[in-house]
Parts: C-alpha cells; sequence; structure tokens
C-alpha cells in the first residue's frame, strides 16, 4: 500500500443504536463498494478500503438511543460509485439490506439536475449518498 497523504481521511467511527442491524445495512453497502471486514470485536466492525476504514461501534458510552441527521454533528457519508448502472443496481437492491430512499421523487437528480446520485437512509435513520461517476444518463 502507498503512503497516504497528508490530510486524507484515515478512519470514520459511527456509533449506532444496534450493532448488527448496523453491521448488515453498511456491511452490505461497503462491500459492495469494494471494501472489506477488517476487524470484528463483540460490540463493533469495520471495513477497510485502501487505507481508509469505517467503524460502527455500540459503545456502552452511548447517550442516546439513536441518531438524527438533522442534528448537529454527521448529517451523511457520500461515496463515489463506479457508474450509474451500478448505482442503479445499488439501489435496486439496497431494500433488502435495510436501506430505503429518500427523495423518490426527485432521484436521480435530488442533488441538482446535473448530478446522478441517490440518497439512501438506513433503520437507524444513517444517511448515505453514492454519486455516480461518469457522464449522469438521460432521465
Amino acid at each position: 500500500m502507498t503512503r497516504p497523504a497528508g490530510g486524507m481521511l484515515h478512519h470514520l467511527e459511527l456509533w449506532v443504536p444496534d450493532l448488527e442491524r448496523a453491521a448488515v445495512s453498511f456491511g452490505w453497502l461497503l462491500e459492495a463498494l469494494g471494501y472489506t471486514l477488517f476487524q470484528s470485536w463483540s460490540n463493533g466492525r469495520s471495513w477497510r478500503l485502501g487505507a481508509t476504514y469505517l467503524v460502527v461501534e455500540q459503545s456502552p458510552a452511548l447517550s442516546a438511543d439513536g441518531h438524527d441527521r438533522c442534528r448537529p454533528g454527521l448529517n451523511h457519508l457520500a461515496f463515489h460509485v463506479e457508474s450509474p448502472a451500478t448505482m442503479d443496481a445499488l439501489v435496486a437492491e439496497a431494500p433488502q439490506h435495510g436501506w430505503s430512499l429518500l427523495f423518490p421523487d426527485r432521484h436521480p437528480h435530488a442533488g441538482g439536475e446535473h448530478t446522478y446520485a441517490a440518497y439512501l437512509e438506513n433503520a437507524d435513520g444513517f444517511e448515505v449518498e453514492l454519486v455516480a461517476l461518469g457522464p449522469p444518463r438521460p432521465a
């Protein structure tokens, strides 16, 4: 592995109210995006892609029982996706893994007419944005 450039993201840790539910939704999505399971312990899991990894952990120090993306803090995570066709396939399969499509009336251009993206939310209220690389397909 090449040495990461200074300032690159090292890891991101999400505290979740239910580890197994988070492992199902995030595990499927991250593995579909090319991440591999990196670590697993009683209260958490992590997946790695290159030098960056993402952790989901059900910490005993949680001070609330749910995530609200509209409060201060994390609103969403955004991931590049290989192509519009790949994004469409992920969106089609996402409900089987605990994700629902946000803004379906504006999908796949909820981010603007020049974007081709999907906004998904899991059962715990975490949002991910999938941004398709390459030229957008006509709506």
